[in-house]
Order: structure tokens, then C-alpha cells, then sequence
């Protein structure tokens, strides 16, 4: 049986800013915030890089952990990635 994944991500926008959101698929939340149909954050920031991702089995513990990440400083979410 398989089971979806949930993951959580981390995108650097053209103005160097992060995104930290959540999806079950990353490939067509990526495409969503190039096109500018993403979150309205990215709208006007796009085009956007992945950065970081992780995987979850469960939404609550993604979004869990997507709320730890949004409440790091600029520093330790570069630290994720680096």
C-alpha cells in the first residue's frame, strides 16, 4: 500500500528572501511558484530555487516542523541547506 508523502520546503526567491512551505508534491509546488500561481508570498518574487526539503510521513508532524523552520533566523535555515 503506498503511503503519501508529505514534505516541507525551503525556496530562495529572486530577492534572496526564503519561503519555508509545506506540499505533498514538491516538483508542482516549485512549478506553481515559478508561474505565479504559488503561495502570495512568491507571486512577486518568483523565479524561486529550491533550497531544502524534507519528508514526513504524516502532514501533522510536516507542519509541525514547518512551523519550527519559519520561526528560525535567516542563519540556521542557511545552515539547513549548507
Amino acid at each position: 500500500m503506498a503511503t503519501n508523502k508529505h514534505y516541507i520546503y525551503i525556496v530562495e526567491c529572486k530577492d534572496g528572501t526564503f519561503y519555508t512551505g509545506y506540499t505533498t508534491d514538491v516538483k508542482r509546488r516549485l512549478e506553481e511558484h515559478n508561474s505565479g500561481i504559488g503561495a502570495k508570498y512568491t507571486r512577486g518574487r518568483y523565479p524561486v530555487e529550491l533550497k531544502y526539503q524534507e519528508s514526513f510521513e504524516s502532514r501533522s508532524q510536516a507542519q509541525k516542523r514547518e512551523y519550527q523552520i519559519k520561526k528560525l533566523p535567516r542563519s540556521q535555515k542557511e545552515e539547513l541547506f549548507n
